[in-house]
């Protein structure tokens, strides 16, 4: 009987002890969490930030102002994805309207499916509001610059180790006559290693 007891409290020790258990803290959302190697928000925000400044310190944003005498109206198009990862690429987009918009150096249009969904509401107060806050049709400012682009990967891989390569390529071309003004490119390499793990 003792050495049923005995095994019983060495088996619970053993289970208490393997249990392991989740914890959960709260960080802040600029901490950075490379916990995959995999492309994550960081690398979105940063990206994103460099892409931006790099973007309006060009000429093209010195000549519009200049022929024109405004900010410049833009808007994100698609930007692709086509690398090995699945990659929510909308997070990306906000993070790169956020930085345009935050600039103070351009205006910046509704997505295409933003305006589809303002579209409506227009539509509707020509029917239900009053004819003093009723919002007019064909008043919608267009788009001077339209930025587009391509998100890539390239992974390198031997036994435990894996380099991933990230390719960001952003275009803004203006939209009335279909130059490109600007191109723009930026590139991530990571190193993941783990010991006794084959890819």
């Amino acid at each position: 009987m003792r050495r049923i007891t005995m095994l019983l409290l060495v088996g619970l020790v053993i289970l208490v002890g393997c249990g392991g258990g989740r914890t959960v803290k709260r960080i802040e959302t600029t901490e950075v969490t490379d916990l995959s190697g995999e492309w994550n928000d960081t690398d979105s925000r940063l990206v994103a930030e460099k892409m931006v400044s790099d973007m309006l310190s060009r000429i093209w944003l010195t000549n519009f102002l200049k022929e024109e005498g405004k900010n410049p109206t833009v808007i994100v198009g698609t930007i692709r994805n086509m690398s090995t990862e699945h990659v929510n690429m909308e997070i990306f987009t906000k993070d790169i309207e956020r930085e345009l918009i935050n600039s103070g150096q351009v205006q910046f249009v509704a997505s295409k499916e933003e305006r589809e969904e303002i579209r409506e509401e227009r539509e509707d107060q020509q029917v239900f509001a009053s004819l003093e806050t009723a919002k007019r049709l064909g008043q919608e400012y267009g788009a001077d610059f339209v930025l587009i682009g391509t998100f890539k990967s390239v992974e390198d891989v031997l036994e435990g180790k894996k380099a991933i390569l990230y390719s960001v390529d952003l275009e803004l071309i203006d939209v009335e006559q279909n130059l490109k003004v600007w191109i723009g490119n930026k590139k991530i390499k990571k190193l993941i290693e783990q010991a006794g793990y084959k890819w």
